[in-house]
């Protein structure tokens, strides 16, 4: 962060704005420490007006960056331990004559979608639900990108296994993995936005207002991904209503919540349909109730006979 800091103060003598979220872990969930930032492309002067700003000379950030991190290790250890790493230290001089890894290409487009996805990106964990493929009760099948030849692979590991590599990345009791600096910073954030509101409103020229930004649900970020919306039945058009959930225990399924009384008796019905411990009664297509697999740990919605939009859930 001092570097880009120290870089904005230099070239334009401005106090730029930094969101930086530390990522502990790769795309097969194992020790990999990186940090993920956000930049503004300007930066407030000392009169308190906003500076355009729109190059970073990401070579020279690549090597400083390189000289930072190579000195902070030989100042954090001892002589005798540098002796013992100084070769390893040197090769990774060597090894790497344009610097350590920096990534920052140009973005276009939808700003408001670009900050959607970096700051949901930011905050993702090690592997989500929706990566695990296969589960057993001894082994754990997930699904990952290898970086080296783009391709997505699938990786199985004992359970043991596959919760150390996700316990390794639980931080520290309070410590911060998202952290705000410059115009963002605690301290003056409230005071930045009063004054870069009020040079907006002079200048005529509106910055994209953060607070504009709403959380949306999981419908809605459902649809944005598949172009389908999932409350709504592709069979006959009309909407899902949540009724509860059901799990699977021991091998058996069990209810975990439902709404109301009738929900329950419902996917009561639904788990003995599943199981075959329920006669099945002959009913017509169209009152007879759309029936899935139920999987180890399902939500269960029931499609109704409302052809309107979903009410939020």
């Amino acid at each position: 962060m001092k570097l880009i800091q120290e870089f904005f103060q230099r070239k334009s003598k401005v106090m730029p704005g930094i969101i930086a979220g530390l990522h502990t872990f790769g795309a097969k969930a194992q020790f990999n420490p990186h940090v993920h930032m956000m930049v503004t492309m300007g930066g407030m002067t000392a009169k308190g007006e906003w500076k355009q700003y729109d190059y970073l000379p990401f070579e020279m950030l690549r090597k400083q960056w390189q000289t930072v991190v190579l000195k902070l290790l030989r100042e954090k250890l001892s002589r005798e331990e540098i002796k013992r790493i100084q070769p390893i230290l040197q090769q990774a001089w060597n090894n790497h004559q344009n610097g350590f890894y920096i990534y920052a290409p140009k973005q276009k487009g939808n700003i408001k979608e670009q900050l959607r996805y970096i700051g949901r990106y930011m905050r993702h964990p090690a592997i989500g639900m929706s990566r695990i493929v296969a589960y057993d009760g001894e082994t754990v099948s997930f699904r990952y990108k290898d970086k080296k030849d783009g391709q997505m692979k699938i990786e199985t590991l004992s359970v043991e296994e596959f919760i150390g590599r996700l316990v390794q990345h639980i931080p520290d009791e309070f410590f911060k993995l998202i952290r705000h600096y410059g115009i963002y910073g605690r301290r003056i954030r409230s005071l930045c936005r009063k004054i870069l509101g009020r040079w907006q409103e002079q200048v005529k020229r509106w910055i994209i207002k953060m607070n504009r930004i709403k959380r949306r649900n999981w419908s809605q970020r459902q649809k944005e991904q598949s172009g389908q919306d999932p409350a709504i039945c592709r069979r006959c058009g009309n909407c899902y209503e949540y009724k509860g959930e059901v799990c699977q225990e021991n091998g058996r399924l069990v209810i975990r919540y439902t709404i109301d009384l009738m929900a329950r008796k419902y996917l009561e019905r639904m788990i003995g349909y599943q199981t075959g411990n329920a006669k099945k009664e002959e009913k017509s297509q169209e009152s007879q109730p759309l029936r899935v697999p139920l999987q180890s740990s399902t939500f269960v919605w029931v499609v109704t006979n409302k052809k309107k939009s979903p009410t939020k859930w």
